[in-house]
């Protein structure tokens, strides 16, 4: 039991309950509870920690992580697809799977299931044999379709695959670097002393493979692709599975399964012909089986017949894309005329998975019209539902909708644009009200969208849609759309600014800059040199963030923009701050409230008057810091600007503590940190934070201080933000001799 461990090692070396929390910096109530059995194990940092704390290592620091992670409060991944319904077929590639995993015992093995056909039913039996063996993975099942083959955009590219897995290992955004090299290196490590299993399927090369692979024993991996990957297995060892169509037996057997044994024994000579007319591949059987299932009336002997009619491509020849070309027009044409214009339509939605909100858009209909149309294409199986309320097509499906050529596809493009542009532009607006520039909001007729009804639920939209709207944008540049491309860009950023994304925030701005300049806008293009130089100075950049400050302030001066001036040298300020340079930084404040004031912008002005506060606050001289933020912080407030008030309150605290008015300074921050939580902001919710443990510590009040600190550390090891380690080093630290509060 890992209490008893706990308990085991801390009466070891003699230490109360106490002692060991200050020692591995966690909470004395939280080592009781553990102790006692009332709570499950910590996350696995927090047990490296208390291991650190205990001075394990070996196999005594193996057995003590160990005991923690079993019932521990990580939720490991658990990414495989559904166990496919009906499988059959399949026993001697299943045992072949068991026998290359059982040989793999502590080294690990990867292994291929390869064939040239599609619809064979390589996935299927992947994900079948995962979930056999998945007991056998403690540490949880990662997946992901490569899309090497097939029309659902170009194929994945291994740093955006390993983006996926570490996500789901559980690595904080932030953390991720954008190197492929180093993502892959990072990802090695977050594997190290795990077993897993992961399945990669789809690939399209070797290369694509190889990054994802891990670097010490203990996981397998499963590969499927349309190619042989012949490769791996000269080069990395990998064992080669050959995957053909179904025996005669196996195909029967799965068309019994589907549609019920006593119905194909009733009428063999027709289940033979459509077991041979499929030619056994496993997709094209399933399709049949469902529409029989579907009509119990109709006889083996009358669907035979329609399969002759329609002359299967999938006995033509080796071309995946049009083997069961016939088999889905033949559902397709059963379709209601709305369910079959849905269908045409998506082949034309950016990425392969959307919810049903975007197929009305898609469809320009009202959401509620949408659903009996879904649930139509789910019946016939020509859509799927992998998540609640997501749908997407297999890849073979996406082509077949795109080779019917909707006459409408431009316009539905442009539907299903306007939906996830204006919808992130709303769930943008709701997180923050006033960014300081109109946006378009003229949309399709046709367009529903989405509503939120706070914060939280724009932030999950935002999360849940991240492929999609990346795809989105995609479309939108491969289409010229570079006004589209850059709105979209401008309506993710708040997203990324709260969970203090700066790499991905980075990314998108790049992107909205070149859009820009290829529209020709040069206040798009100064406002996205601006976000990328801020980005940058945040990230400590300083040279980066310099030179796009400085293009960005070139744009605005040529434009005549006095606001933006401002900003720029507000910006440009900080990064002189940050380099010591104090002179340049205080003209850059200086300048800043210049061209604010002529711009008439109270606010703004009161930025810089903050700023220049905080200078002087760098410099020593806190009296004028003092003055200079207490001013900001009247506008902001009268103005009604939560975030600037929020900065401003901080920076009032800040002089407060340096004057030595600790209890002043622990008022002020708890004002910051009440404005910082309205705004979900948990960047600066951190930061303040640790100023208040500051404050608290000063009074000589240990447990709020460490209260405090402790709340900043767990937010800022959540979002991996630099400030941690200094947070850490305070809560390692020995407390004062009081212990008033």
């Amino acid at each position: 039991m890992f209490g008893e461990l706990v308990r085991a090692h801390r009466r070891r070396l003699g230490l109360t309950q106490e002692e060991l929390a200050e020692r591995a910096g966690v909470s004395v109530r939280s080592i009781g509870k553990w102790e006692a059995g009332r709570v499950a194990a910590p996350r696995l940092f927090t047990l490296r920690v208390l291991a650190d704390a205990f001075a394990l290592s070996g196999d005594s620091r193996e057995e003590f992580l160990g005991a923690g992670t079993v019932g521990g409060d990580d939720i490991p991944p658990a990414q495989l697809p559904l166990d496919p319904a009906g499988f059959t077929g399949r026993d001697r590639e299943l045992a072949h799977l068991d026998a290359l995993a059982a040989g793999a015992a502590g080294r690990g093995v990867i292994i291929s299931a390869v064939s040239g056909t599609a619809g064979v039913g390589k996935t299927a039996l992947a994900v079948r044999w995962a979930h056999r063996v998945r007991d056998r993975f403690p540490d949880g099942q990662l997946y992901v379709n490569l899309r090497g083959f097939g029309p659902s955009g170009p194929p994945l590219s291994p740093s955006d695959a390993l983006r996926g897995f570490l996500d789901g290992l559980g690595v904080p955004p932030q953390r991720i670097p954008a190197d492929l090299a180093a993502r892959a290196a990072l990802y090695r490590s977050a594997l190290a002393g795990r077993r897993m299993l992961i399945l990669l399927d789809n690939a399209g090369d070797a290369e694509q493979v190889r990054p994802l692979l891990p670097g010490v024993p203990g996981c397998v991996v499963v590969v499927t692709s349309r190619d042989r990957l012949a490769g791996l297995s000269v080069t990395d060892g990998a064992q080669l599975l050959l995957l053909d169509v179904l025996t005669a037996e196996g195909a029967r057997s799965l068309l019994a399964r589907r549609i019920g044994a006593d119905r194909v024994r009733a009428e063999p000579q027709a289940a033979d012909e459509i077991v041979k007319a499929c030619a056994r591949l496993p997709l094209a059987l399933a399709i049949v089986a469902a529409r029989a299932a579907a009509h119990p009336a109709f006889s083996l002997h009358a669907i035979a017949a329609e399969l002759r009619e329609t002359r299967l491509d999938v006995l033509a020849g080796p071309d995946p894309a049009t083997d069961v070309r016939a088999v889905f027009s033949w559902s397709y044409r059963r379709l209601s005329p709305p369910a079959s214009r849905l269908f045409r339509l998506l082949g034309v939605h950016p990425s392969p998975v959307s919810g049903a909100g975007a197929l009305a858009a898609l469809a320009g209909i009202a959401p509620a019209a949408i659903r009996p149309l879904v649930a139509e294409l789910v019946a016939a199986n020509l859509l799927a539902e992998p998540q609640p309320g997501r749908f997407g097509c297999h890849d073979l499906l996406r082509e077949y909708a795109r080779d019917l050529a909707s006459p409408e596809a431009g316009d539905a493009v442009g539907r299903v644009l306007d939906y996830y542009l204006h919808t992130a532009l709303r769930a943008d607006r709701l997180l923050k009200p006033d960014r300081g520039l109109d946006t378009p909001v003229a949309y399709a007729a046709g367009v529903t969208l989405e509503s939120f009804g706070d914060r939280a639920a724009a932030m999950a939209w935002f999360a849940a849609e991240q492929q999609t709207l990346r795809a989105a944008c995609d479309r939108a540049e491969e289409s010229g759309l570079d006004t589209y491309v850059w709105w979209l860009a401008w309506a993710v950023l708040t997203y990324h600014e709260r969970r203090w994304d700066k790499r991905n925030w980075i990314g998108w701005q790049l992107r909205a800059a070149a859009a820009a300049a290829r529209a020709g806008d040069p206040l798009f293009q100064a406002i996205s040199h601006y976000n990328v130089g801020y980005a940058y100075s945040d990230l400590g950049d300083l040279g980066n963030a310099r030179e796009h400050l400085t293009r960005s302030l070139a744009l605005y001066e040529r434009l005549g923009d006095l606001g933006g001036m401002a900003k720029v040298h507000l910006n440009l300020g900080i990064v002189a701050r940050r380099l010591d340079d104090y002179d340049g930084a205080i003209a850059s404040a200086h300048t800043a409230m210049s061209l604010y004031r002529r711009a008439g912008d109270p606010v703004g002005e009161a930025r810089a008057t903050n700023n220049l506060g905080w200078c002087y606050l760098t410099m020593g001289d806190h009296e004028r810091a003092l003055d200079h933020c207490r001013r900001a912080v009247e506008v902001h407030e009268k103005a009604g600007n939560r975030m600037g008030a929020g900065h401003s309150w901080d920076s009032v605290g800040m002089a407060c503590f340096h004057l030595g008015r600790f209890d002043e300074a622990a008022d002020c921050y708890r004002r910051s940190l009440a404005a910082f939580r309205a705004e979900r902001d948990r960047q600066y919710e951190a930061i303040v934070l640790n100023h208040l443990g500051d404050a608290e510590h000063g009074q000589g009040r240990a447990r709020p201080a460490r209260d405090a600190w402790r709340q900043s550390l767990d937010i800022l090891t959540e979002i991996d933000h630099p400030d941690a380690d200094e947070v850490r080093a305070k809560l390692g630290a020995r407390p004062p001799a009081s212990q008033a509060g």
